[in-house]
């Protein structure tokens, strides 16, 4: 039996295309990570879309921050965006497979970080005790670049209120992240100290 080849694609041709804000950027980034590897440029542009695609509802893509942001835009419009990012190096394609797929480059990582980073800060600074169990649950999932940035935004932040949290994340973080939390609740305890 012959081995399937890979399914071809080819980027719109950009000329005249308008350079996406730094929002615009934000929240396309935003809408990649949700399919990182696992979906091409036609479901990126649907999530930004808002479709009600059962694929993307099956996957609960409709909870993505960035779901609907382009809802103003057809999905040839978004994709001729999207295919903006890919040439100008925030996004990538690489193949799972046969099939194209949406991938971060180095230089999307590097934008990508710090909007995640505040995005978890948020949703700490925001948690309830019925969701604090799920958010950590999260969190022991994520990506260490963003766990770090994390603990030193937290870690600076002069918000004592997050040491409750910090100290219950730690009783189920591996060793590595449990001294960057200690870290941060040593900081957070000292700026405490400090501002009397």
């Amino acid at each position: 039996m012959s081995k399937k080849s890979k399914v071809p694609y080819q980027l719109n041709n950009i000329k005249g295309q308008m350079e996406p804000s730094e929002e615009d950027i934000t929240n396309i980034l935003r809408a990649a990570d949700e399919i990182i590897f696992v979906g091409g440029r036609t479901m990126l542009a649907k999530i930004l879309k808002g479709s009600k695609d059962k694929k993307l509802l099956e996957k609960q893509l409709e909870l993505c921050p960035s779901y609907g942001y382009y809802h103003q835009l057809t999905v040839e419009e978004i994709t001729k965006i999207i295919d903006w990012m890919i040439i100008n190096d925030y996004l990538d394609i690489d193949y799972n497979g046969r099939l194209p797929m949406i991938v971060f480059s180095g230089k999307g990582w590097e934008t990508y970080k710090s909007v995640y980073t505040g995005e978890l800060y948020n949703k700490i600074l925001n948690v309830g005790e019925d969701t604090r169990d799920t958010l950590i649950e999260e969190l022991t999932k994520t990506n260490r670049e963003v766990i770090i940035m994390l603990l030193i935004k937290i870690g600076s932040s002069k918000n004592i209120g997050f040491i409750r949290f910090l100290t219950k994340w730690e009783t189920v973080e591996v060793k590595k992240v449990c001294q960057k939390i200690n870290g941060a609740i040593l900081n957070l305890k000292l700026i405490d100290k400090s501002e009397f």
